[in-house]
């Protein structure tokens, strides 16, 4: 262990980039995929601090606890990682944060230039989603930032039909100037 970043082997792996010998690893394990080192990191957190996107996508897809926190996003915009990639249910970083109304997360996707449009599965957009969960400041800011409130989703509803009463006024407002 001379010279390692942690002391989880499966967090150093991630962090040099050790794609095989980690997929080995996990799969072997699952529960390595979640394990913390002494600081509370994860393989996810140490393979976003070194930008290894392929061990990223990979523990994504395994479906490992992702609490996408600010700092872990920040890190994989910081390393060149597409702030519009999608998740087997194309949804993107910036529908998950809308939909929980993580308005630091969702600003710093914009300044990324996350598209706003972008349609899930489902046919939503992340303003469908902050509408739907009532998250008016995280609806705001995606209509201030060019979110459309006549996109239908797959239930041929738009964001302004899924907004309940106040929020619905307050976007119309915003659109209209």
């Amino acid at each position: 262990m001379e010279g390692s970043v942690s002391n989880v082997e499966v967090c150093n792996l991630a962090y040099t980039g050790q794609f095989e010998e980690l997929k080995q690893c996990i799969l072997s394990d699952k529960t390595l995929a979640c394990k913390t080192d002494q600081d509370q990191r994860t393989a996810l957190h140490w393979a976003c601090s070194a930008g290894h996107t392929d061990i990223v996508q990979f523990l994504l897809d395994l479906g490992v606890e992702v609490n996408l926190q600010d700092d872990i996003a920040l890190l994989l915009l910081e390393n060149g990682a597409d702030p519009n990639a999608t998740d087997k249910l194309e949804s993107t970083p910036l529908h998950r944060a809308s939909a929980k109304g993580n308005y630091r997360l969702i600003l710093l996707l914009l300044k990324q230039s996350a598209s706003t449009n972008i349609q899930d599965s489902q046919g939503n957009t992340p303003l469908h989603l902050a509408c739907d969960e009532e998250r008016v400041e995280a609806a705001k800011l995606l209509v201030e930032h060019g979110a459309s409130i006549y996109i239908e989703n797959k239930e041929e509803k738009t964001p302004l039909q899924i907004a309940k009463g106040s929020l619905g006024n307050l976007l119309r407002r915003i659109v209209e100037g």
